[in-house]
């Protein structure tokens, strides 16, 4: 669920040197700003594009994230309104996404929406974020079977390898193998790499390895190290990656009573302000939802209060649900947790209000149970000032909760 935000009454005193990166301002038509005539009330909707790197698609600035859908109509919606990009995994709902989205799209021309999806999560070391020696390749190449018979395609226009920590796994052999493999075979036009942590690093490797076409990365105003983050896509983009951003919402709440709502539609304009984000995908569950997103393209520029919304070049009053993924808690954890993983999954459920995606992303990262109990104290120090214990041991309750239950 999201909601769009509250109105300011403290932030007019704003100043461009205190905004910095999260300010930058780019041209009208860098922004894709629309001319009067196509603004004008009445006028037929045209949606912004940008190319998706060297892939040479053409994708709407706002394309549509999948894993919330449980409703084919709101796919029939986005569709039939120009938002031909959708997003999806693999994982989602183990593999019930994707058996919706095929459902609207049996009938359509393949040459009039682009699928992106995502292999499974592999195991992965929590103590190094890196894909175990026993990763083979034919796990991916599986993984893209399965998708490929769910969704009744011959092949997808994006495969991407999921929820990469660690640049060192995407170099790795038998996934470079895997991957151009799935591309040189048909199976998959372009391949990607998504990243919701360590993404400078991830994204420096998606680069030098030089097989890649698109990243998929977190991208938001209130990640820690934004400049690092902006840097990075910025070298991407200019060596010809497609980029698309997602977790664009920054917690959805400011607070972890959610009772201060963050400004959904400013937080996505704030992230399209950056002109190398080709396009993102904010997950919708509603038609209101997706109506919201499309308007986004009316006028993509920051009003003054909008960035006062945002709070944009302030330290946060309160550390919220976001976590920056910055995985500087690990080290720091007797039991060298995946404290990022479970600080993610409460945002899902806590924020979202998503359990099932909460309890699926626990089980992907083989998370069963939290010892922090057995820990007489915590020795972990949130740099965004988390109370990573009692979330810790909170989030860890949902995988005793019977999976019906959870929707």
């Amino acid at each position: 669920m999201r909601t769009n935000g509250r109105t300011s009454t403290r932030r007019d005193f704003l100043k461009a040197g205190m905004l910095g990166i999260a300010a930058t301002a780019f041209t009208p038509a860098a922004l894709g700003a629309r001319t009067p005539e196509e603004a004008a009330p009445g006028a037929k909707r045209t949606l912004v594009h940008r190319t998706l790197g060297r892939t040479g698609i053409r994708v709407p600035v706002v394309s549509v994230g999948g894993g919330n859908i449980a409703d084919a109509a709101i796919l029939r919606t986005a569709l039939d309104a120009g938002l031909t990009h959708i997003d999806t995994a693999r994982s989602y709902g183990r593999g019930a996404n994707e058996k919706l989205i095929a459902t609207v799209i049996k009938d359509r021309p393949r040459d009039s929406f682009v699928i992106g999806t995502k292999s499974a999560n592999m195991a992965v070391d929590n103590r190094t974020g890196i894909y175990k020696s026993t990763t083979k390749g034919e796990n991916f190449t599986r993984e893209l079977d399965e998708s490929l018979k769910t969704l009744g395609l011959e092949y997808v226009d994006i495969f991407y390898v999921h929820d990469i920590v660690r640049g060192e796994s995407i170099k790795m052999d038998c996934v470079l193998k895997a991957f151009e493999s799935a591309k040189q075979s048909g199976k998959a036009r372009w391949i990607g790499v998504s990243t919701h942590r360590g993404e400078p690093e991830v994204i420096r490797a998606t680069i030098e390895t030089k097989i890649w076409d698109v990243v998929l990365t977190a991208y938001n105003f209130r990640q820690p190290h934004l400049a690092d983050v902006t840097s990075a896509i910025a070298e991407a983009a200019a060596a010809g990656l497609g980029i698309v951003a997602m977790k664009t919402q920054a917690g959805v709440f400011w607070d972890p009573e959610r009772k201060r709502p963050i400004n959904a539609k400013a937080a996505l304009k704030w992230a399209l302000q950056n002109e190398h984000i080709h396009t993102a995908i904010p997950g919708v569950s509603t038609i209101e939802e997706l109506e919201t997103d499309i308007s986004i393209m009316e006028d993509l520029a920051l009003s003054g209060a909008e960035k006062g919304e945002l709070e944009l070049g302030m330290a946060p009053a309160e550390p919220g649900l976001f976590c920056g993924q910055c995985g500087s808690c690990v080290a720091q954890c007797r039991s060298k947790l995946d404290i990022p993983t479970l600080m993610r999954s409460y945002m899902y459920a806590y924020g979202y209000r998503r359990p099932a995606k909460a309890r699926e992303t626990l089980a992907a990262a083989g998370i069963r149970r939290v010892p922090c109990g057995k820990c007489p104290t915590c020795t972990v120090a949130c740099a965004s000032g988390l109370p990573v214990r009692e979330r810790a041991m909170n989030i860890a309750r949902i995988a005793s909760v019977p999976e019906e239950f959870l929707g």
